[in-house]
């Protein structure tokens, strides 16, 4: 295809270039309120569905499964298939799946829509960001629409667990009809707003299929492996952990010799970006394995509403006003390692404040926990993106963020099905004592992560310093 000349950007924020903000902004919200919002749901969705404890986490595990395996060939396709089309295109599919999700009457129906989602959102979410790159010129402006589309997904992931807690106490299903009207809105405004692209030269290379489908299966694995170890024979565990090696495995060698590399093997030769990366699995993976104790908990046990339910978890969304405000200025002050160090040592010490959990625990026994993760999340989630890319050459930048993203996500997933394991295991039957000792066991799972990722970064803030 012939080159022509490049798409204007944007100087300054005219009106159209807020509208065109606000669309991109319109999305990851969507994104981010669309994972939060279902684990307040997943009560209401077992009582209906009837589904076990280990089958109702991949109701959320599918969805970052899919978005953590696509992520890496979603940014590439943006590249050479054009990013206003597969921005519209994979819009189109979040709608359709979301929507199929709200119909489902099989928990398995309801998990395949899930996973389909997270796909359209690993497509969704690089398009994106690579308009809001393309169209605002560097320099101030950009910086104040990337500062912007951040704020929108962090405050759409906090404020999920309110809007999830509501929207359940209406009927789950809305918590799936909710996101079809708000992405349809977006949808016709982005085919409004979102300027044609110029023609350009064919990129080199293609689509690392191959690498994609042994990365996505891999994870998938391993979590299917890590779900059910608790309910198998010790000879099935073994069996699919071998298979999920030998597809990590299968993915390194397609890496190698690909022409064009989901990742280029080399970049995990940075000591820093993999201990980032490994930061960002360890803090987001207690995280939601501490979300779904505390839902079940607050709904099974204690048979809190999901608008009580929603309503506690929102305290430790108080990182969407304090991440833009406070955490720039104690980087700019104490230097970027030693804020995300500070968030990783609170996220475990708020995991060990709710540890403890008695069986007639009151809102405000669990406060301090809550508001001390929100803190937490304030302190390492923004510096712990800086470390993932800091250092990393301007030709891969955007590989690093994609291989943050996977981390967040595959995290995620890893938390899940660890949490779902050891409350399987622990539970020995369905009295309201044996369920209590349950939980409090798998609390275990976030402290002994969030620990890990504190001993991580710790450890990185020493070699810095000498």
């Amino acid at each position: 295809m012939s080159a022509r000349t490049a798409t204007p950007r944007a100087e300054r924020m005219t009106a159209r270039a807020w509208g065109l903000l606000l669309v991109l902004s319109g999305a990851i919200f969507l994104e981010g309120i669309d994972v939060s919002m279902m684990g307040v749901a997943l009560p209401s969705i077992r009582a209906e569905l009837g589904m076990s404890t280990s089958s109702l986490q991949w109701v959320v595990s599918a969805y970052v499964l899919g978005y953590g395996g696509f992520v890496l060939l979603g940014g590439r396709a943006a590249d050479l298939l054009g990013r206003r089309r597969m921005f519209l295109v994979w819009l189109v599919v979040f709608v359709a799946f979301s929507g199929l999700g709200g119909f489902a009457e099989d928990g398995w129906v309801l998990i395949l829509a899930r996973f389909v989602t997270g796909v359209a959102a690993a497509f969704l979410a690089p398009a994106g960001l690579s308009i809001i790159t393309t169209m605002f010129a560097e320099g101030p402006v950009r910086n104040r629409a990337v500062l912007v589309y951040a704020g929108a997904a962090a405050g759409g992931f906090s404020l999920g667990m309110l809007t999830g807690g509501l929207l359940t106490a209406i009927g789950w299903r809305w918590v799936f009809f909710a996101p079809v009207v708000v992405a349809a809105a977006i949808l016709i405004a982005a085919i409004v707003l979102i300027p044609r692209e110029e023609r350009r030269e064919r990129t080199a290379g293609g689509f690392d299929i191959p690498g994609t489908l042994t990365l996505t299966g891999a994870m998938l694995l391993l979590v299917i492996t890590v779900v059910h170890a608790p309910e198998v024979a010790i000879g099935t565990t073994l069996v699919t952990l071998a298979g999920a090696a030998v597809l990590f495995a299968a993915f390194v060698r397609i890496e190698r010799r690909s022409a064009a590399p989901l990742v280029r093997l080399g970049i995990l030769r940075s000591a820093p970006l993999l201990r980032a990366n490994a930061g960002a699995m360890l803090l987001v993976g207690a995280f939601m394995a501490f979300q779904l104790v505390a839902v079940l908990y607050m709904q099974e046990l204690r048979g809190w509403s999901t608008v009580q339910t929603g309503l506690a978890l929102a305290v430790a969304g108080i990182d969407a006003v304090l991440a833009p405000t406070l955490t720039p200025v104690l980087v700019n002050r104490f230097g970027n390692r030693r804020v995300l160090t500070a968030g990783m040592v609170l996220a475990v010490l708020a995991y060990l404040l709710f540890l403890p959990v008695g069986a007639a625990w009151s809102f405000w026994a669990m406060l301090p926990a809550f508001l001390v993760l929100g803190l937490a999340f304030t302190l390492a989630y923004g510096p712990l993106t800086i470390a993932a890319t800091d250092g990393v050459a301007d030709e891969e930048q955007g590989l690093a963020s994609g291989l943050l993203t996977t981390s967040f996500q595959f995290g995620a997933a890893l938390g899940l099905a660890i949490v779902t394991a050891v409350i399987v295991a622990a539970t020995a039957d369905a009295s309201p004592e044996a369920v209590l000792e349950g939980y409090r066991a798998g609390l275990l799972v976030p402290v002994g992560a969030a620990a890990i990722g504190a001993l991580l970064m710790v450890t990185g803030l020493r070699r810095t310093g000498r």
